[in-house]
């Protein structure tokens, strides 16, 4: 019997619509929110009403590509945090008229683990490589740095994590003490392209276990171009591509340390890397020449399935069908991590 999931994300300031049968991606439609560019950081506020707007639209576009209709759909998974409250509420308020009109089951999905299962979404005319259980998983975004021990689709342990800052939030804010545009992630990484990596050198910081920093790094950028600045007003401009480059460099080999420890210690030889920072050339690259250096099966998104999007949160609500693992509708959004069960 086919299983038919439409999955719904609000998390952040995308909303996003994705029908997924068996396991393959009909359709996945994301509407963006330029407006946040002009503040340089995402406004909640006008994020949760962009979301009002734009959810109906997208989940119509979605099911038209799909060539599915609204009778069709077997199940609504939506992403239940963590991410703006604002936001989330959109996406479940959604789920929740849809599943009582439909008279369907929905699944609530944490928005994490969907950028882990984004792996297991198969295509209509391929069958994308997966990992085997049980797999590491370096999920990098602007919010989070994580390394997952994936055991199985519901089952997954966090071994490592940020204590501060997140790989995608020290991009960012260094980016903005350059005078980059939002978001600064990409726009570092095709500077990077141009520059040379070993150029500068910047602190790297000395964590326990396989939990990462990234504050110590962001602050002593800052105090490295103040003092260049100090000497040559021009420092930035005349050395943009190389303090890119070297600062790429710099995050992906913290990355890179401890996942490989946490490799090594595990005797794991499947190693994903998942989330918006996913999509950095370097951490990509850094990921498939230690892989062939080490022995491992490496799994690399697909770029459109590394930002926040629904495709994710249908496939890792799939799973959840199977199991009869239903969301009520008691099922409120949560904001934050560690809220959710």
């Amino acid at each position: 019997m086919d299983i038919t999931i439409l999955g719904i994300e609000s998390s952040c300031d995308d909303t996003s619509a994705a029908v997924l049968r068996n396991g393959v991606l009909l359709s996945n439609v994301i509407a963006g929110q330029e407006i946040h560019r002009t503040y340089g950081g995402v406004i909640p506020e006008l994020a949760s009403r962009a979301h009002q707007q734009n959810i109906v639209p997208v989940v119509d576009v979605a099911l038209k590509k799909a060539g599915v209709t609204m009778d069709e759909i077997d199940g609504v998974a939506f992403t239940r945090g963590p991410g703006l409250l604002g936001s989330l509420i959109v996406g479940v308020s959604f789920a929740k008229g849809l599943a009582l009109a439909r008279d369907i089951p929905m699944m609530e999905v944490n928005h994490l683990y969907g950028h882990v299962l984004s792996h297991f979404i198969d295509l209509p005319d391929r069958k994308l490589p997966h990992p085997r259980f049980p797999f590491l998983c370096l999920l990098v975004s602007g919010g989070n740095s994580q390394i997952l021990l994936v055991k199985s689709p519901k089952e997954m342990e966090i071994i490592g994590e940020t204590i501060d800052d997140a790989a995608g939030e020290a991009f960012d804010k260094c980016a903005k003490v350059m005078g980059l545009p939002y978001p600064g992630g990409p726009v570092i990484d095709r500077l990077a392209q141009e520059g040379d990596p070993k150029r500068f050198k910047f602190a790297k910081p000395a964590v326990d276990g396989y939990d990462y920093s990234f504050s110590g790094l962001k602050t002593s950028f800052l105090y490295f171009l103040r003092d260049r600045m100090a000497e040559n007003p021009d420092f930035i401009e005349e050395n943009k591509a190389d303090l890119c480059a070297s600062l790429q460099a710099t995050v992906v080999d913290i990355l890179m340390n401890k996942l490989i420890r946490a490799a090594r210690n595990l005797d794991i030889e499947d190693i994903a890397v998942a989330g918006g920072v996913s999509a950095n050339s370097g951490l990509r690259g850094a990921i498939v020449r230690e892989g062939k250096k080490r022995g491992w099966n490496t799994f690399l998104p697909e770029l459109r399935f590394t930002t926040d999007n629904a495709a994710m949160i249908a496939v890792a609500g799939y799973y959840k069908y199977l199991d009869n693992d239903f969301a009520t509708m008691e099922t409120a959004p949560e904001a934050r991590l560690q809220n959710l069960k």
